[in-house]
């Protein structure tokens, strides 16, 4: 069975950082795009950011520059940095799992994982 299980979620003030991780079980990150994506309740899921099965990273035009993620394909981790955040940054931040980018980008995920949220408040 696979699992994805986040953590690192919390509540920061404006300009703050944070490192979310995301941890698998049952899965070979290296073999998919693993990424993450947000979302606020009433609201449409954000991709966020994706390294791809080659390590190709992609980063949403909302959070570049602002935001780095990288995969331990050793250990089956990703990490989102995030640093300068802001209150349109707060949301649950979800881990997942899907065959190609494009398949990424469109919320078809073969796996995905409950989420830690963020609050980013001044």
């Amino acid at each position: 069975e696979v699992q994805l299980v986040e953590s690192g979620g919390a509540s920061v003030q404006t300009g703050g950082s944070l490192t979310l991780s995301c941890v698998g079980y049952g899965i070979t990150f290296s073999k998919w795009c693993m990424g993450w994506y947000r979302q606020v309740p009433g609201k449409e899921r954000e991709w966020v950011a994706v390294v791809r099965d080659d390590g190709t990273t992609h980063y949403a035009e909302s959070v570049k520059g602002r935001v780095v993620v990288s995969r331990d394909v050793d250990k089956d981790t990703l990490q989102l940095q995030m640093d300068s955040l802001q209150s349109e940054d707060t949301a649950m931040y979800h881990c997942a799992a899907a065959q190609s980018f494009r398949f990424f980008k469109q919320f078809l995920f073969n796996y995905w994982g409950d989420g830690t949220q963020v609050t980013v408040s001044s």
